[in-house]
């Protein structure tokens, strides 16, 4: 082996014979076990929250496929229809080719193809270098052949079970991507505005209980009042209660519109009068249809104000009656720009009252940035609630677990006040919607147009138009867990593999996607009995990793890690490059240049898969957030190079020697026993904190095990027997033996986390424990053999641990060099300790570097001796010859000095009536605790000066 850790120099070969060799593949025999990958964006690069996923779901799969089951882990991509479409667009404007609008729509999507097979495959090459064990013999894409038929069918089955439906409703609408966009596509910034308030004059001489001819009413987005068409206020508002179905005259556009009672309204908040726009506002839509109002679209797709408002009832059906009028000046312009114009006018007037500052919580779309503007548009919709009702029934059942379960609550509170889901999007990239019309409008349903002639009996002279509008990304990626494994045809791999097992994925898309998926594939797969059938049975949620001060991570912020960074290392400047190399403000890079030196002034080292793989899993608690840790990472770099180390160690003193492998007769020490036996627990914990999802718990078990049991502990116990030439035969063969079978075992318990080292070590060491096989993973998991448990093996050593660490701990009190001998007395000790000191006194003598161990018996005199306990047993160390009498005493001397002047420190503060009577009453109590420390450490001080002196 290397004598030096390199994992650049065994990851990317060993990952190419693993996938060349096919071992990614289910197995065909065994239970079956399947894991589906949440689909990242063909767009997209690993960022650290895939790193996460994608390391505790590699986890599953790889102990499954060592427990002997037939494990899939299901690999693909998903087509992220907004994102892709706006990537080629850039990329077009690059090289001023054509627009999107100028090529049309299907020189456009060949486009976007050519870009996919180009440059699309980023990710799953990023992938490869986590050591993802997926199938990728069976990759999927959203918009691949067979998906794109799962997709149709879908839809046709919706819409011929009448679950599906088009329809007029307030979507979030993007202005620069012309399109509806989902919530999830929204990012609700805090930023500054302002709050207006206008009158509004009362018609028909009505008046309010003081007199007044007008409400005042409050907005942060004047330029809506176009829309109006109420003003609403609490019922029980007796300052306006005697107006509720009485008008007011909407200026600038001179329309009556209706005094309404809702609870809704907050009576505190403003005036307690809202102007109610139920076209462009979610809450005024909501108010709107309980009270029947009519709803008035005032802008145009770029959110520009319409020379004549659209006009509807509230069940969105075309009001022909209303007046749609608005103001001339205004028509066509920018719905910021209205705003400072209508402003204006309203102030002329003498309407407008007030202007305040305002903070806002402003809803931004993801990719353009620009304000949602809630828009009434035509639509398709899924009937949402029908496909909840069973949904919530599996998760109140059972049949669905979330771990942690408090995410059920979410779960439950969204899908019991479900919405009706926004299905379509104006784009052009995606699944397009099966749907064609006639010239009346009459709309028709299916595969193609030949199929809709046929089932229609359509008249080939009749002309159709399919409809331009795409389905959502979300609405695809809802059948992944059946629609990746061959669904609408019943494949042998979805009988197999479906229902899934565990559903790896964060709490952000509970609703968004899990939600929908157990929808949609309860509704469409059904069980031999008709029984439907549930996606997963698991769903394991994730928190977010944020950086080490718990922020986001953003590139804004400067603070984004790329997780193959962390993997092979990056200099300095080209992290610079990296996250300040695109920025338009010179004044942020300039921010984040700093930041990033000052957070890694000589850049990152490479660490490996395993260390960053690990380093993720022991963050994996049950909380929702993790926070990024740099030591840590360098903690687990330093523990595979431990581990590599300890092998070294074991292939010098084994290769080309007897471990018994062959049948040879051996005989186990104590030490050996005290392995084998910690091993075994270590399998149990390890075994019952994957079972219980606890990544963190099975990687602490491992790393405390490996690191301070296997390394740290029985290596060294090992040396006073493998180097002793009075050693017999067979107990060198039993210690062979138990070095290579603990550390091949180590390796299998590890390798579902640590894939890569455990991979290269135990094709060395695979030989001489007497195993075969071509690869670590097809190896069995190790179960845990309960007659190899020893508690008094256990308990002889965690004595002989406990002498040796008490020797230590007196060597670093008193400043004793480790390579000077010692002579050691042992008092007050019973017979168990000295049967124990009289079978491991060359253990002591090699690990504690002892001269000579005296067994004081009751009555005899012990010299004078710093002290460390084990059990009842006193360790005493001798004094006189092993410390500078005069030295120690001078630094006792000088330390209680300066322990006395802190102490002088703090009790003048106490002292001080102002102090203690204007701090904070924790701040006080933490300096009489500073003071009851100082008095204890003078004592503990004085008193070993008592000794010294003594002994001078």
């Amino acid at each position: 082996m290397d004598t030096t850790y390199s994992p650049g120099n065994i990851e990317s070969d060993i990952y190419k014979e693993w996938e060349a060799k096919g071992y990614f593949r289910p197995s065909g025999s065994g239970d079956s076990f399947c894991v589906m990958i949440p689909p990242p964006n063909v767009t997209g690069s690993l960022h650290m929250g895939h790193a996460f996923q994608h390391t505790i779901q590699d986890a599953l799969t790889r102990l499954a496929r060592m427990q002997g089951k037939n494990a899939l882990w299901q690999v693909g991509t998903d087509h992220a229809g907004i994102a892709t479409q706006m990537v080629v667009e850039r990329k077009l404007a690059v090289e001023n080719q054509p627009t999107r609008v100028e090529m049309g729509r299907e020189a456009f999507i060949e486009k976007v193809w050519d870009w996919k097979e180009q440059s699309g495959g980023t990710i799953t090459e990023q992938m490869r270098r986590l050591g993802n064990s997926v199938d990728w013999e069976n990759e999927r894409f959203t918009m691949d052949d067979g998906f794109y038929s799962a997709v149709q069918q879908v839809f046709i089955r919706l819409y011929e079970d009448k679950l599906i439906y088009r329809g007029k409703r307030l979507v979030n609408w993007d202005p620069k991507f012309h399109t509806a966009i989902s919530d999830l596509e929204v990012e609700n910034t805090d930023e500054k505005g302002f709050m207006w308030e206008f009158k509004y004059p009362l018609a028909d001489g009505a008046k309010t209980n003081d007199g007044k001819d007008y409400l005042v009413v409050a907005t942060t987005r004047p330029e809506t009042m176009l829309g109006d068409s109420g003003v609403a206020v609490h019922p029980d508002d007796e300052r306006y209660n005697n107006l509720i179905g009485k008008f007011v005259e909407l200026p600038l556009v001179g329309r009556r519109i209706l005094i309404v009672g809702d609870t809704h309204v907050d009576p505190e908040f403003g005036t307690g009068c809202v102007k109610t726009t139920p076209a462009h506002d979610f809450n005024d839509y909501e108010i709107g249809k309980r009270h029947q109002l009519p709803m008035f679209n005032i802008f145009d797709k770029d959110a520009a104000v319409l020379a004549e408002a659209e006009a509807y009832n509230s069940d969105g059906s075309e009001n022909t009656e209303l007046d749609t009028q608005l103001p001339a000046e205004f028509a066509g312009l920018d719905r910021y720009k209205a705003r400072k114009a209508i402003i204006a006018k309203l102030d002329e007037l003498g309407l407008l009252v007030s202007v305040n500052d305002h903070a806002l919580k402003v809803p931004r779309g993801d990719r353009s940035g620009l304000v949602i503007e809630p828009m009434l548009t035509d639509q398709w919709f899924v009937d949402a609630k029908t496909l909840a009702k069973p949904a919530i029934e599996a998760v109140e059942g059972g049949d669905i677990q979330f771990v942690p379960k408090q995410y059920e609550n979410m779960y439950f509170s969204w899908m019991r006040d479900i919405q009706d889901w926004c299905i379509s999007r104006q784009l052009w990239w995606g699944h397009r919607i099966p749907a064609w019309y006639d010239a009346e409008g009459n709309v028709y349903v299916g595969a193609s147009e030949a199929d809709v002639r046929e089932k229609h009996n359509i008249a080939s002279d009749i002309e159709l138009k399919q409809d331009d509008d795409v389905l959502d990304t979300w609405f695809s990626s809802a059948l992944w867990t059946f629609g990746t494994l061959g669904w609408p045809e019943m494949t042998e791999r979805l009988k197999t593999f479906h229902p899934t097992d565990v559903l790896v994925t964060g709490f952000d898309i509970i609703f968004f996607w899990v939600a929908r998926m157990i929808m949609m594939t309860m509704h469409f797969m059904k069980d031999e009995d008709g029984k439907p059938q549930v996606p997963f049975k698991t769903v394991y949620v994730t928190g977010l990793i944020r950086d080490e001060a718990g922020q986001k991570m953003s590139k804004s912020k400067g603070n984004v890690l790329d997780p193959l960074d962390m993997i092979d290392g990056i200099d300095l400047e080209s992290l610079l490059t990296k996250r300040t190399g695109n920025m338009m403000q010179p004044q942020l890079a300039e921010k984040i240049g700093k930041r990033t030196k000052k957070e890694f002034p000589d850049g990152i080292e490479e660490h490996g898969t395993d260390a960053l793989r690990f380093t993720l899993a022991a963050l994996a608690s049950t909380g929702r957030d993790i926070n990024w840790d740099m030591k840590r990472l360098e903690g687990y770099r330093n523990f595979c190079n431990k581990i590599w180390n300890a092998t070294r160690y074991v292939l010098t003193n084994t290769e080309d020697q007897d471990c018994g492998q062959t049948g040879s007769a051996y005989t186990l020490s104590t030490t050996d026993e005290w392995i084998l036996s910690r091993l075994q627990q270590c399998i149990q914990e390890v075994t019952a904190a994957f079972d219980s999802y606890r990544f963190d718990l099975a990687s602490q078990a491992i790393f405390d095990f490996v690191k301070n049991e296997y390394c740290d502990w029985y290596i060294e116990l090992s040396k006073p027997i493998l180097f002793n030439d009075e050693t017999d035969a067979e107990q060198l063969i039993g210690t062979r033996k138990t070095l290579v079978t603990v550390l091949e075992t180590i390796l299998r318990i590890a390798h579902p986390i640590m894939p890569f080292i455990t991979e290269s070590i135990w094709q060395r060491v695979k030989p001489l424990a007497g195993v075969s096989g071509d690869t670590i993973m097809l190896q069995a998991y190790p179960t845990a053999d309960d007659a190899l448990i020893n508690s008094e093996a256990t308990a002889t050593v965690e004595w002989l641990k406990g002498v040796i660490v008490g020797v230590r701990n007196i060597r670093g009190e008193l400043n004793i060099p480790p390579s000077k001998a010692l002579d050691l007395f042992l008092l007050d000790g019973n017979d168990s300790d000295k049967a124990n000191l009289e079978d491991n006194t060359q253990y002591l003598q090699r690990l504690a570097k002892l001269e000579n161990i005296t067994w004081l018996n009751a009555g005899d005199e012990a010299p004078m001796a710093a002290t460390q306990l084990v059990g009842n047993m006193k360790v005493l160390v001798p004094l006189a010859g092993n410390i500078d009498t005069d030295k120690e005493l001078a630094r006792l001397n000088k330390e209680i000095e300066k322990i006395l002047k802190d102490k002088s420190r703090v009790e003048g503060k106490l002292s001080n009536q102002k102090f203690v009577a204007n701090a904070p009453a924790d701040v006080v109590e933490k300096e009489k605790a500073k003071l009851a420390g100082y008095d204890e450490a003078v004592a503990n001080l004085e008193q070993q000066r008592e000794k010294l002196s003594a002994l001078a």
